[in-house]
């Protein structure tokens, strides 16, 4: 089965002429308000410029779009891509259980500490429990 992946927010692309709206709010590629157009209008007006229509404000009574060229849309993309990486999601964090004997081997206790090592570099958070080794006096699952 194929999963599909969910977006959040819609991507900053040109519509092309697939206008639902009867009635737009446009803006032209400097930012210019145009006013209320009807779409025929705008598809118009994008072949005559060789315009691209892109989607701004869907909330209000009137769309919002904007015409702009595949250049500007291309370095808007571009900043929108910078802005995502400079402010990651903060996810939820993962926690890593790692429990082993006191009376470990030394090969083996260097392995999990590169483990440990690796997952702290990668921003996990890391539980470690130490168990005592097996002693006839005391009880078998004490831990420290």
């Amino acid at each position: 089965e194929r999963k599909k992946k969910k977006k959040s927010k819609p991507a900053f692309n040109s519509i092309g002429r697939k206008i639902h709206e009867r009635v737009i709010h446009v803006l032209d590629e400097a930012g210019n308000d145009l006013g209320n157009m009807h779409r025929a209008d705008v598809i118009r007006l994008m072949n005559e410029r060789d315009l691209r229509l892109v989607k701004r404000d869907s909330g209000t009574e009137s769309p919002q779009y904007q015409l702009l060229t595949g250049a500007q849309i291309h370095k808007e993309q571009l900043r929108l891509r910078e802005l995502e990486k400079a402010n990651p999601k903060a996810g939820p964090t993962l926690t890593k259980e790692l429990s082993f004997s006191s009376n470990i081997g030394q090969h083996d206790l260097d392995t999990k500490s590169k483990q440990i090592q690796q997952w702290i570099e990668k921003q996990y958070k890391v539980q470690i429990t130490i168990k005592k080794g097996k002693n006839p006096e005391e009880p078998e699952q004490k831990m420290e």
